[in-house]
Parts: structure tokens; C-alpha cells; sequence
């Protein structure tokens, strides 16, 4: 038998054990979006619309919060910090109550400017070849870029319109690429994030519900996309689909183990966890699944493999590990 096989194998029987951390405020419900991993610090960072900033230590679980943030109750639904994205030693956090981004020291937490955008924000992304902070504001179909050079004082600097409703992201830093869905068209985008331009146009054929997140394996040319029940393989080359594999109902976010290039998708209808091995040629095999909860459609990785998904219902993050 040979040690791929082997190792395949080892981690179709592998377990997922799951350790709830409670968020303040909770136990009752906390909506929670994109959060964050901090690599370098080893921190979670989890943007609620409680009008926090929970920040989670990846090794200890143990829970800080930044308070203050702007809140608004609409239809019945508390909303605030909404979205994150970490780069250069600062945090940039998103806030749908009241359109803003604020930036936060990434080590000491302590807080920084903010700007108000003219639109709500959805995604945030560190857009390091231009030190910028990137955000798709689906209401007006377009990207708003925030200069962030001086990261406690974020200028606005400019808008790219699209031709239809952005959902997710992804960054290639290395070949200053920005990639993003257009929820409402099943068109998935590449923008250069210098000339600001749409250099390529791919269909992910995820359905009339459109496509969701987006990973990406630079190294081995693959885009992942979310579909809503379903994750392909797009091949950053030229866009065809490499693969494909279901994954449970409600799919929005997933994330990736760039060690073991294996894509953790959360499914918030099916409320699931699934682990999803991608081959170098794109083809992908589920090795383990687990309960979540329902509506748990947000996922990061961080701290080693651990999984953190946004249990919103619950006021809480379940922090997924696996074992053999």
C-alpha cells in the first residue's frame, strides 16, 4: 500500500472534537461574519454585532474584547463589527451599523482611526503590494479601496464598479491579484490590484444562487469557490473547474490548511463541518466531517489546523480540532 493511500486513509478515520468558547454577551445571539487569523500572534479574531471585537488566543481559547463599537437594530437584528482582516501589525474592522472601518494595533488592541465609507462594508482584505485594505460593498456592485500607508488614519482612495453584487475574496500578494464572486451574475472576477482592472472573467456554474467564498492555493494555481452546496476547483490559469465535491447545505465560508491543503467548509443549513483534501491537480476528497450548528456558515483556520466556526445562534465560537 502506498504512503499516499496510507496517509488518505489515516485521515478518513480521523475525528473532529469541538471546544465551545463563549463570546460576552452571549449566551443568546451574536451575529458574526468574516473573521480573521492572526498567524504571527496566534490570534482569532472574531468582529461581533454585539458592538465588539472578541479576540480569541488560538492555544489558550481565553477571550478578549474591544468595546464601543457603533451598534443598529434593524428588522429585529442587532447589527455592528461585521468583518476583519489583519496585515502589517494592524487589525482593519468593518462595521455594517454605521459604514465604517476602523484600525486597531494588532498587538496591543488598542484602537486607532476610523473612516466612514459611503457604503456599508461586507469583506475586508489587506492588499499588501499596494497597502491598501480592499472591500466589497455589495449594495452600490463595487469595491471601495481604502489607503491604509498610515494605518491609523485610512483614507479613502478610490472605487472600482463591477458589473454585478461582489461576494467573498481572495488575495495573490505575490501576483497582485484580487479575486472575488459576483453573487448575483455566477461569475467569478481577477482584478490587478495596480491597474485596478478585471483581467479575467470565469463561470463557476455554481446556479442561479451564485457562487460564496473563495480560497486560494497560489502555490499550486488553484481557486477554490463556494457554491452553496458545493466546492470547486477553478484553475487560476485559465478558470476551468478541476474539481468538484459536496458538502452539505448552506455553504457561505471556508478556509484553508495550507500545510496539508486541506479546505475546512462550514454549512449552516446542514450545520456541518467538513475537511476536504485537494490534490495537486485539484481534485477534491471529503476526510472527516462534524456537527455544528445550525446556521454556522463561517469558518478560519488558525492555531495549527484548529478550525474556529462562528456559532452566531449560540453567542459563541466552536473551536474544531482533529484527532486520530
Amino acid at each position: 500500500m502506498s504512503l499516499l493511500l496510507l496517509a488518505l486513509l489515516a485521515a478518513t478515520s480521523s475525528a473532529l472534537t469541538a471546544t465551545p468558547v463563549p463570546l460576552p454577551g452571549g449566551p443568546g445571539p451574536i451575529t458574526m461574519d468574516y473573521l480573521a487569523a492572526d498567524p504571527d500572534l496566534a490570534r482569532v479574531w472574531v468582529p461581533a454585532g454585539n458592538g465588539r471585537v472578541d479576540v480569541i488566543d488560538a492555544s489558550t481559547l481565553s477571550v478578549t474584547s474591544i468595546e464601543g463599537f457603533e451598534t443598529e437594530r434593524r428588522n429585529d437584528r442587532l447589527l455592528g463589527p461585521s468583518s476583519v482582516t489583519v496585515g502589517d501589525g494592524f487589525a482593519w474592522v468593518g462595521n455594517r451599523a454605521n459604514s465604517a472601518i476602523c484600525a486597531i494595533d494588532a498587538k496591543s488592541l488598542e484602537r486607532k482611526g476610523c473612516l466612514v465609507l459611503p457604503s456599508p462594508p461586507d469583506g475586508l482584505a489587506w492588499i499588501a503590494p499596494t497597502q491598501e485594505v480592499w472591500v466589497t460593498t455589495p449594495r452600490d456592485q463595487s469595491l471601495t479601496l481604502v489607503d491604509v500607508k498610515k494605518p491609523g488614519t485610512p483614507l479613502l482612495s478610490t472605487k472600482i464598479p463591477l458589473p454585478g453584487a461582489p461576494e467573498g475574496y481572495a488575495v495573490d500578494a505575490e501576483r497582485g491579484l484580487f479575486y472575488t464572486n459576483l453573487e448575483d451574475k455566477d461569475r467569478t472576477l481577477a482584478i490587478d490590484v495596480k491597474t485596478r482592472k478585471i483581467v479575467s472573467t470565469w463561470n463557476p456554474r455554481c446556479g442561479e444562487d451564485g457562487p460564496r467564498g473563495l480560497v486560494l492555493d497560489a502555490a499550486r494555481g488553484h481557486l477554490f469557490v463556494a457554491c452553496t452546496d458545493r466546492v470547486k476547483t477553478l484553475s487560476t490559469r485559465n478558470g476551468a473547474v478541476l474539481g468538484e465535491i459536496g458538502a452539505g447545505a448552506g455553504i457561505d465560508n471556508m478556509d484553508e490548511d495550507l500545510r496539508t491543503h486541506t479546505l475546512y467548509v462550514a454549512a449552516g443549513k446542514a450545520a456541518t463541518l467538513t475537511l476536504v483534501r485537494a490534490s495537486e491537480k485539484g481534485a477534491l476528497t471529503k476526510v472527516a466531517s462534524a456537527p455544528t450548528a445550525k446556521g454556522a456558515r463561517v469558518v478560519v483556520v488558525g492555531g495549527k489546523g484548529a478550525a474556529f466556526v462562528a456559532d452566531s445562534a449560540g453567542g459563541r465560537v466552536l473551536v474544531l480540532r482533529q484527532t486520530p
